[in-house]
């Protein structure tokens, strides 16, 4: 990598977790991406892209949703997609100590781009490795063990109240990515995390799939 041999460096995972002799099993395995740098907290000289490979079965994008909203008994479908969309943001600010803040914005001017519906939040965040779960199908942000960082890190499941503002108000369970493919063609998360300089995002794309 041409690093002089007085000259100081670390490797860091995305989450800018630095890689040692204790944790390198831990950390380190097939398909990880790793950032060479002088230290820990080093702003990236450019972005970086890394690519997410999981294979689920393509009725997953194709027909995302379509069966459990349809099937919602002759009601309308799209708030519950909607509620699915917004489930993400009460779980990342259950634990804001000042105000929560989710803004529910439906885009149409042409010139920005195409229609699309904006779910914004002032939440804690997720890491790359966190989007990079987030993709996964059938990871659920309850059951995720081991070597996976759980979307909602921290976050603890409220106990059964009438519905509310605790993110378990996902009325068929389905997940956010069923909802995103049941209201439009692509998915865009831009994240950015409480005690991190870097900003994450993701892009999946029906089309792309």
């Amino acid at each position: 990598f041409g690093i002089a041999s007085d000259e100081n460096f670390v490797i860091t995972t995305t989450n800018r977790k630095e890689i040692t002799e204790e944790n390198f099993s831990e950390l380190v395995q097939d398909g990880v991406t790793l950032y060479l740098l002088q230290s820990v907290d080093q702003m990236l000289p450019l972005a970086t892209k890394e690519r997410i490979d999981f294979l689920p079965h393509y009725d997953t994008l194709v027909k995302s949703g379509m069966y459990e909203y349809y099937a919602s008994e002759g009601q309308n479908p799209l708030p519950f997609a909607l509620a699915e969309l917004i489930d993400n943001s009460l779980s990342a600010t259950s634990r804001n100590t000042g105000i929560r803040s989710i803004q529910i914005k439906l885009l149409f001017d042409d010139s920005q781009g195409k229609p699309a519906v904006a779910v914004i939040d002032n939440g804690s965040g997720m890491t790359s490795k966190q989007l990079n779960n987030w993709a996964v199908y059938r990871l659920s942000k309850f059951t995720r063990q081991g070597d996976f960082e759980s979307d909602h890190s921290g976050y603890v499941r409220p106990l059964p109240v009438p519905r509310s503002l605790n993110s378990d108000i996902s009325y068929f369970g389905v997940g956010g990515k069923q909802a995103v493919f049941f209201v439009g063609q692509s998915a865009r998360m831009i994240s950015k995390p409480a005690a991190s300089q870097d900003v994450h995002e993701l892009v999946l794309s029906k089309e792309d799939f």
